[in-house]
């Protein structure tokens, strides 16, 4: 049985999940932020345990999606043992924007 997939952040990835906490900071409440978190904790939890559990995306081969919240998606890829996480795109920003 797999324990979980080793997840790897993309340092784009990272800079959009810095991006994401910035912004939900100045316009958010801390109730609404914590809530978010523990939603992204969750959907990559499921993601360890399950990386084909999400659908494929229909932006890029081999790339999967999984909706945070309404506002954010959460871009990954996997093989062998590990899952990428290549993005969290805000859907508030131009999807032009997006890199995946």
């Amino acid at each position: 049985m797999i324990s979980g997939y080793r997840i790897l952040w993309t340092d784009h990835a990272i800079l959009e999940l810095t991006e994401t906490i910035e912004y939900l900071e100045q316009n958010w409440t801390k109730k609404e932020l914590k809530k978010f978190a523990t939603r992204l904790d969750h959907t990559i939890e499921l993601i360890s345990k399950s990386p084909k559990l999400f659908p494929q995306s229909d932006e890029k081969t081999g790339v999967r999606k999984a909706v945070v919240e309404k506002h954010n998606n959460l871009y990954y890829r996997f093989s062998g043992d590990s899952v990428e996480i290549l993005s969290l795109f805000s859907n508030r920003k131009n999807p032009k924007s997006k890199k995946i």
